[in-house]
């Protein structure tokens, strides 16, 4: 699933900053002194910091504000946070990219909690309506899903592209003022030229198959007959012989109905019944639905990255102007390997442009919740 807008004019320019410090006021001094250096006229940063500094975030934001004169921040906390071809995990971090967007351009969207909170109609931005937004999300809220469709569904594309926040402590959010519990982040008007693309990371290893009888998140049946045996036969013999094994490499991905594009939610596999010859899945399933069994590994979540990078490339007709990365705690080091593989294989496609991001505890493309993907925003 993605988004694009077609050509327009020039779009903004864009400035990326990164430091590591065990104190936040130096990291920031370093960040603001390269977003000032540039002399781009920014007035609208992302920033994302490690959970080092999760309970400075709203000061950070502020330092970065007076220092760098750029006047709107929006951001969240991640375990791992990362700029251009650079990681930053389980160490004191701070990344902003600043942009020089239209003042009809964007609009901030300030912590929303409740999708009963969230106005009628359309978003506007200035004159425009809005278009996309960027949403940083608490993993904690319970409607977190009825929250992002109830965005999308007020902008004009139905497009949402984020993460949700990851942490061992607070899951703060910046736009412009602190908050938790919510979304908040920015929406941009039809002006603002941009792409999208998402990375599910896996490898269909079996045909799809339909679920004829399920229990919530159980799964007896899938066409007709019981549930591991479809499991083995599409997993192969070495896999099927060690369950725990296949547990940490195979997956159930679940078709999205109506998507016209073979969309599919990526779920851990949660439970195997030898005896019944159940499945149990990280998501409740519905009688009719289908799945497909996929793989999980190094080589596929590399195969599959690069394929979405070649795909963006051949649609855009140059390098990207910024960009913004939300990935999933299980991929970054514990996945493409380390030395930031997984961002140097985004340069090794895409060139090395201002780029910022997170790790999060999950992805939101379009309307949906995704687990182990990697979500990429271009400004064109």
């Amino acid at each position: 699933m993605s988004l694009a807008l077609p050509p327009a004019a020039l779009g903004p320019a864009f400035v990326c900053a990164h430091a590591s410090s065990p104190r936040w006021q130096d990291a920031v001094e370093t960040c603001a002194r390269t977003i000032s250096s540039a002399q781009i006229d920014a007035n609208l940063g992302f920033v994302y910091v490690t959970d080092r500094f999760a309970g400075d975030l709203g000061q950070i934001a502020e330092a970065l504000r007076a220092a760098s004169g750029v006047a709107h921040w929006v951001g969240t906390v991640g375990i791992g946070v990362c700029a251009t071809v650079t990681e930053y995990l389980d160490q004191p971090a701070i990344v902003a990219l600043a942009g020089a967007f239209p003042e009809d351009g964007f609009r901030l969207l300030a912590n929303v909690d409740d999708p009963a909170a969230l106005p009628e109609g359309l978003f506007t931005c200035g004159a425009h309506d809005a278009n996309l937004a960027v949403l940083h999300a608490d993993p904690a809220n319970r409607q977190l899903l009825e929250l992002i469709r109830g965005v999308s569904q007020r902008v004009s594309s139905g497009f949402v592209i984020g993460g949700l926040s990851s942490s061992r402590g607070l899951t703060t959010q910046v736009a412009d003022t602190v908050s938790e519990g919510g979304v908040s982040g920015v929406l941009f008007g039809e002006n603002v030229r941009v792409l999208t693309r998402l990375s599910q990371g896996c490898t269909p290893i079996g045909p799809r198959r339909r679920v004829t009888e399920c229990h919530r998140n159980v799964i007896m049946k899938l066409d007709d007959k019981p549930a591991l045996e479809a499991f083995d036969a599409d997993v192969g013999e070495r896999l099927a012989s060690d369950y725990r094994r296949a547990a940490g490499q195979i997956f159930a991905a679940v078709m999205i109905r109506g998507s016209d594009s073979g969309d599919y939610l990526v779920r851990n596999l949660v439970g195997i019944d030898p005896q019944q010859q159940w499945l149990a899945v990280g998501e409740w399933i519905e009688p009719g639905t289908e799945i497909m069994f996929c793989r999980r590994d190094a080589k596929s979540a590399r195969e599959d990255l690069a394929r979405v990078l070649q795909s963006a490339r051949a649609t855009i007709d140059g390098p990207p102007r910024g960009g913004l990365y939300f990935s999933c705690l299980g991929r970054g080091e514990g996945l493409f390997g380390g030395d930031s593989a997984e961002l140097k294989l985004i340069a090794e496609h895409l060139g090395e442009f201002p780029l910022v991001g997170f790790f999060g505890n999950g992805e939101i493309s379009h309307d949906r919740l995704y687990g182990y993907t990697g979500v990429l925003l271009l400004f064109l």
